[in-house]
């Protein structure tokens, strides 16, 4: 790991989180992701089960956890599976956790390796009589492709196919959406080098510089001040590029008159920053981009007034529709005949959506698209992005300006109101 030691009770408060919620004589296993070849004999770069890292803190292969609250044996009552260390593999791959650093890393008071677990196991299964398995059950899941976990829960549901049978992610669904201090104290590292990182940008974008190049000076910013690395797939997108949401190939020159959208965000110690800004190459916004911007500005500063808990995203989404449709009115992307009979219930066929056509918020935490829900009300203790953006191919331009923010009981915390924002810091700080 690049980052510096986290405090372990962010673990073992989490563990506690989750055990509060499981049934009397319940056990619950946890797997690590599979090591996924490419081609040849390498493998694609170790990513963690998110579930597993944000009960654990451990980045490791082949690691596992084991909460049974009710064991007989109090020794067992939370372990922590770990892969034995092999010399041969140290040699080659690097070092593996020993037991007592992964008590450091986790909190937890047990390491057992994961060839000595099997026969313990399968003990302590034969006296539960509930088992939670997990899987991946975000909303945004786009992939069939069968994990460790799937693969897993076929094999235990063979081995004991008359105990009960739970879903974790139900419960895990229900409490990562929920950010204690704890966590969000390294989210705020991990936005302060973000920050770092768009300051940099702003002092080396410049006519004929190209979308990988900035990209090149945001990872570099990132990996000097200790982040794993970008919390998702850099969008570095420059003039029309921009109007692609996902647009990911930065390959192109940006060239003086245009906009450059850069979404990035630094991962530190496992959980993820969210940061879109959109400024102009050479330094300086033309009157329309600058009166489109503002309408963007104006549209990012509503939705953060009424994202507070009780509000539906639902809800939420279509009264930002209602600022937006006023932002594009005002600015002459919609004419009063466009909205004179809109369906207000129908959101995604609203004359809005032409301009801006993708969600305002989600969850943001240990995943870029966080566990959470998007039906029930919002909490105090959720983190979302806010992101509004304004999408023209007519003028070939794309706009769009993210912030996190924390959600309290009475309001919320903007974890990026330090960042450069409007038309006048963007313009001063592109010209120091």
């Amino acid at each position: 790991m690049k980052h510096l030691p986290l405090n372990p009770a962010i673990f073992v408060q989490n563990r506690q989180r989750f055990t509060k919620m499981m049934k009397p004589n319940s056990i619950a296993i946890f797997n690590s992701n599979d090591e996924v070849p490419s081609n040849g004999d390498a493998l694609y770069r170790f990513q963690q089960n998110s579930d597993l890292y944000w009960l654990t803190g451990i980045e490791q292969e082949d690691s596992m956890l084991v909460l049974y609250p009710d064991n007989p044996d109090k020794r067992f009552r939370e372990v922590l599976v770990l892969v034995r260390p092999n010399e041969l593999k140290e040699k080659w791959d690097g070092k593996r956790l020993r037991a007592h650093e992964g008590k450091a890393i986790s909190g937890a008071a047990t390491v057992l390796w994961l060839d000595s677990l099997d026969g313990l196991l399968q003990q302590w299964i034969h006296l539960a009589d509930t088992i939670y398995l997990n899987t991946n059950e975000n909303d945004r899941k786009a992939s069939l492709l069968a994990t460790r976990d799937y693969r897993y829960v076929q094999e235990i549901q063979q081995r004991f196919p008359l105990h009960q049978y739970e879903r974790s992610a139900r419960l895990m669904k229900q409490l990562r959406a929920i950010k204690t201090k704890e966590e969000v104290d390294v989210l705020k590292v991990a936005v302060d080098i973000t920050h770092k990182a768009f300051l940099r940008v702003m002092k080396f974008v410049k006519p004929g510089v190209y979308e990988h190049e900035v990209e090149a000076e945001i990872v570099h910013e990132f990996l000097r001040n200790r982040a794993r690395g970008e919390a998702y797939g850099s969008i570095i997108a420059s003039g029309d590029r921009a109007r692609t949401l996902h647009y990911v190939s930065n390959n192109e020159e940006c060239k003086s008159g245009e906009l450059l959208l850069m979404d990035f965000g630094a991962n530190y110690g496992g959980y993820c920053a969210d940061l879109t800004r959109t400024i102009p190459v050479n330094g300086k916004f033309t009157k329309r981009q600058k009166e489109l911007y503002n309408a963007c500005l104006s549209i990012h500063n509503y939705a953060k007034s009424i994202l507070k808990p009780g509000i539906t995203i639902v809800d939420y989404t279509n009264k930002v529709g209602d600022e937006a449709t006023k932002q594009f009115l005002k600015v002459g992307l919609l004419k009063k005949e466009d909205v004179k009979n809109e369906n207000r219930d129908e959101l995604e066929t609203r004359p809005f959506r032409k301009y801006l056509y993708h969600g305002i918020s989600h969850h943001l935490g240990v995943d870029v698209h966080d566990l959470g829900t998007r039906t029930e009300p919002v909490k105090a203790g959720m983190l979302f992005t806010i992101e509004p953006g304004i999408y023209v191919e007519e003028e070939q331009l794309g706009i769009r300006i993210e912030n996190n923010v924390w959600l309290t009981k009475s309001g919320s915390i903007d974890l990026f109101k330090q960042i450069p924002i409007t038309v006048e810091e963007i313009e001063r700080c592109m010209k120091r």
